[in-house]
Parts: structure tokens; sequence; C-alpha cells
């Protein structure tokens, strides 16, 4: 009899970090005290605390381990599953003062936790994603039950309407109004757009990787309320957990009777396939995606015509994204209201953002529409680290723009993003401390952007090429006041003419930071200085005399032997101090690593 249950992260992040050898060291463990018939080790999807990988979670009574090591695991399972007492020092707490987090303590009770709603992600974490029979068990494929026996395809896009859903892949599109737009034909399409590609984003591909049934329960429904009979998950191949569990989920409900001819003996047939994609960011785009799957290159088509009307093979397609998709399910069994009752007035709902940059708490989080940045960053994801001042936040990737600490109290949704000329994207959230420059900054996007144009259009191959120029101008200290305004006419003017919206929202980057950080490009102009210390050629290193203690430690670890020693001694020292020869300098900051003293500083 199974008196407990070893839940281990299987997500990308955990996987990475070992969480497979720790599974091994489990199953020979619970061998060797004899506990395998009574403890099973369940491998699920991402918790979300990827920072506190890889994550343990032992059952009934919900003991959160993190940080756990091939080495910790013998200790668990002697201690805790064999004798009933915790392992205190590997239990995650983040709440101060709070005794650690075990049966006694909700993992809902935590910081990262207890102000999330988990919608999209309510059974990643919870479920074996390898398994039907436990998604079934979370009363999974219980909404296309409901749909196929008991409403019409007009009823489920009314629901879906009504409950205000938009799109999360970027545009915010009104799902149901997508749905309600496919147009007649002898055959249509539905498409899951998986083509994770912002830095920094792995929302879709935990989904995935977490409760890869949702997807095809959700795409079955929309092929349903479209009058779909095919369906394609364009995934990116560098996504291999999530290609597998995907297609393990596939064949699970062919074999159920959940996809293919009949489904329900409802008369109404659906099968889906997998197609890779080859990393391209423009395919994240719906006609590049298409155009993708077709076997051609992956390049935008102008429109109108829309997808609705003419998309995969010429027929009409409805695309969204994974966590679009991921909330359908739920929305039809709970109703429109229940979703419509969580986030703002227009932007209803829960998002699944990717917290990554300069934050302690660093993983998945799924909140209420119209929560505070402030909350995100400093409840959610607990701070900056190392005692550091919050910067901005950068959403949406590099189509999005940054949300200066000054408006760190916004409440974030769709139509608050862009007032402030940002976007919500697909849910990628960068944070960045005091030693961010905001200019290296956007032309680090830039220079993403520029690398993945398909080249299709001028304004974009050649007005991005052009624009990343001028920044790279002003970093290395060689930009006029004249720079910055062709850096604003050019932007607006890719904006307005490029094809697709990976060249019409390019320049986003570089005008938020033109629009909250314009003194900082100024500083770069005007003074040749870099406030945050970030871009080289605006750097120079220096070694205070009378600090250096002489310890040569600067010179060992300078790569071009900049650093030589004077003949001057600091009082109270014993050694001669070091020097850098400026022109020899790299400024690669190995030296003001290594010294102990606080005697090199950088300008």
């Amino acid at each position: 009899m199974i008196r407990a249950h070893v839940l281990i992260c299987g997500g990308t992040g955990c996987t990475s970090s070992g969480s497979n050898k720790i599974q091994e060291a489990f199953a020979a463990n619970l061998a060797e005290c004899g506990l395998t018939e009574e403890v099973k080790i369940v491998q699920t999807g991402c918790f979300g605390l990827c920072a506190l990988g890889p994550v343990v979670i032992v059952y009934p009574d919900g003991t959160f381990y993190s940080r756990v090591t091939t080495d910790d695991v013998k200790e668990i399972v002697s201690e805790h599953l064999l004798k009933g007492r915790i392992v205190s020092r590997l239990v995650y707490n983040d709440i101060e003062g709070e005794a650690p987090v075990s049966g006694n303590v909700s993992l809902n009770d935590t910081n990262f936790y207890k102000s999330q709603k988990r919608v999209v992600l309510r059974n990643c974490g919870v479920i074996n994603p390898e398994s039907i029979d436990e998604y079934i068990a979370m009363d999974g494929y219980a909404a296309l039950g409901k749909v196929l026996t008991s409403m019409t395809p007009k009823d489920v896009i009314q629901v879906v309407t009504d409950s205000g859903l938009r799109g999360r892949g970027g545009g915010g599109f009104p799902t149901g109004r997508k749905w309600s737009l496919c147009a007649d034909g002898p055959q249509k399409y539905v498409v899951c757009n998986a083509d994770e590609g912002d830095p920094g984003a792995f929302m879709d591909r935990s989904v995935l990787e977490g409760d890869p049934h949702c997807i095809i329960e959700a795409m079955t429904i929309c092929g349903y309320a479209v009058g779909a009979s095919k369906g394609y998950v364009y995934v990116r191949a560098e996504y291999p957990i999530a290609v597998t569990r995907l297609q393990i989920a596939i064949d699970q409900a062919r074999e159920y009777g959940l996809l293919g001819e009949n489904i329900f003996d409802s008369g109404f047939s659906f099968d889906l396939e997998i197609r890779l994609g080859a990393g391209a960011f423009v395919c994240g785009e719906e006609t590049a995606l298409m155009t993708s799957i077709e076997g051609n290159r992956g390049e935008p088509k102008p429109r109108p015509p829309y997808p609705a009307v003419k998309g995969l093979y010429g027929c009409p397609t409805v695309e969204n994204n994974v966590e679009t998709f991921a909330n359908i399910p739920q929305i039809i069994l709970n109703g429109a209201e229940w979703f419509a009752s969580m986030g703002t007035e227009k932007s209803k709902g829960t998002k699944v953002f990717a917290l990554g940059g300069k934050i302690n708490h660093t993983g998945l989080v799924e909140i209420p529409m119209g929560i505070t940045l402030d909350k995100i960053i400093n409840e959610i994801g607990g701070g900056i680290p190392n005692g550091k001042k919050f910067k901005a936040a950068q959403t949406g990737g590099p189509s999005g723009g940054c949300i200066p600490a000054s408006l760190i109290n916004t409440e974030v949704d769709y139509d608050n993003l862009v007032a402030l000329g940002c976007m919500m994207g697909s849910g990628g959230l960068i944070v960045m401390d005091e030693d961010n420059c905001m200019v290296d900054m956007a032309k680090f996007f830039l220079e993403f952007t520029v690398d993945e144009s398909c080249g299709k259009c001028t304004p974009c191959r050649v007005g991005t090429k052009r624009l990343l120029e001028l920044l790279d101008k002003i970093t290395e200290g060689k930009g006029t006041l004249e720079d910055i305004d062709k850096i604003e006419e050019l932007s607006n003017y890719i904006k307005q003419n490029s094809l697709c919206g990976l060249g019409q929202t390019a320049p986003n980057p570089v005008l938020a930071t033109l629009k909250f950080f314009r003194d900082e490009y100024i500083a770069h102009v005007v003074d040749k200085k870099c406030p945050a210390g970030v871009c080289k050629s605006l750097l120079s290193f220096s070694i205070d005399k009378d600090t250096c203690i002489g310890c040569g430690k600067c010179a060992k670890n300078c790569p071009v032997d900049a650093i030589t020693k004077t003949d001057y001694v600091a009082p109270g020292h014993k050694l001669a101090s070091y020097t850098i020869d400026t022109a020899k300098c790299i400024k690669c900051g190995a030296c003001i690593a290594g010294c102990k003293f606080g005697a090199i500083s950088k300008k």
C-alpha cells in the first residue's frame, strides 16, 4: 500500500541540475530500506521555483525540499520516509521568522506562492505529465466530454468570448473573436504556437513539459468549435523534454479514443501532429510559423488575408499559443464568469511570467492580471539580491519595453503596459538593478532582433542594422546628440513600415529606454561615461596607491600584463603598490574581481 509520494521536478531547469540522478538515488535508497512498495516516486513538471532546484516534495505532509543533491537523498529516505523525521536543513522557507515549511505550513502561505493563482500551471508540479490517468484524475478531458456531449460549436465560442480571454502570445487579441472569424471551408486547421523564442522566456516550455494533455484537450475543443479536423503543434526542437512528453501524450490520447475518429461517439474527429521548428525567432509570428509548417523558409506574409480566412495550406486556420490554449479546459468546466472574475476589466484571468535577471527567486509564476509590478518583484520574486536597488523591468523581451523604478506600482495588464510603450509579450520579465546600463540593454535586445530578422522586408533587414550601428557608436563614446535624434526617427520609421510584428516591435526596447533613461544616453554622448560602469569603451580602471597593500594578486590575474609594481610604499604598508597601464588595459575586470581590499575602482 502506498503511504507516501515523492514528487521530483522533471522540468528542464531541475533536469539540468541533476534531478534524474536524484530520482535514481531515491529508487536505490527506497529499495535498500525496503520501502519500494510503500513510497511512490513521481516525476512531475516544473514547480516554479527554478532558482531552488532540484526540488523534491514529499506527500502527504507536503514537505518542500530545495537544492537537493544525490548525497541528501539517503538522509531524506532514512529520516523522513522511514522514521518520520523531516530533514529541516533542506526545507524551503521564505517566510521570515516562520517555521520551516512542512505539514504545518502550506506552500501557498509562502511569499512565492501566496499571491499566485494557478490556472494554466494548475497541474505542473502536481501530476506525472507522462500519465494520462493522472491527468484524467484531475478532471482532465472532462471539458472535452462536456463540449462534445452537451454544447454546440457556437456555444463553445460564446463561452470563450464571454470569458474575456485574450491571446497570451503577445498581441492580446480576443480569443473568442479569433475563433468566430474562422471562415467556412472544406478543410480547417488548428495550430498551437509553441515556438517560444524570447530571451529568458520558458512559460510555454514548462506547460508542455508539465501538462501536455491540457494542450491536446484544448486544441481538440477548438477544433470542434471552428469545425477543424486537423491540428499542429509547432514547437522548437531545442525543447527535447517538451517534445518527448507531448508525443507520449498524443499517443496516449489516441489509445484512449480522445484523439482520432468519432471522439466520445460524437461523430467529431480530430487529430494532432508535432512540427519541429529550427529556432528562428520570426517563426513565432503566425504567418511565418504556418509557412514553416508547410515546409518553406519561415517568412511572414502580408495581412490581410488573415489566417482565419486563409492560413495553413491556404485554408482557414486558428492559431493560439500554448498559454492561451491551457486556459480553455478550465473556462469550459468552470464557466466564463469564473474566469472573468479574475484580473481587470479589459484583461481577464491570469498571466504566466518567467522571472529572470537580477532577482532572488528566478522561476515561473502565474498571477492574476492587475497585480502590481512591485508585488511581483519584491514579494513573489523576493527582491533584488546583494542589497542592490531595482532599476527597471523589461517585459515582452526584444519586442517589449522597460518599466522604470519610478513606476514600480504599475498594475500589470495589457493596456497599462501598452500605455508605457511596453507590451505583455509572451511573458518574459527580466529584472535589472543599478548595475545595468540601459543603453547596453537596448543594444542587447536589438542585436538579438538583427540576428533573427528573416530579411524579407527592407525596414527590418536594413533599418535594425543601422539602428544597432548608432547604438554601437554611442556605447563606444563616439556618439553625438544628433545621433540620439536619428535613433528616434529611424525607430519610428521601422515601426511604421516593417512587414510583420518582429520588425514593427524591434525598436520598442530602444524607444522605451530613451523615454525613461534619456539621461544615460546623454551621459554616454556628452560626458563620455557609462553611469552603470558597463560599456567598456567608456571605462577606466585605476588603483588607489594608498589603499593597495602590494599583494600583487591583480598583476597575476591580468591577462595582458597591464599592471606593474611602483616604487611607492603607502604609510603603514610593507610592500610597494601597483599601477595600471591604461594603454594596455583591455578592461576585462579581472583585477577588480580579485582585489579583496577595494583598492581598484572603475569609472
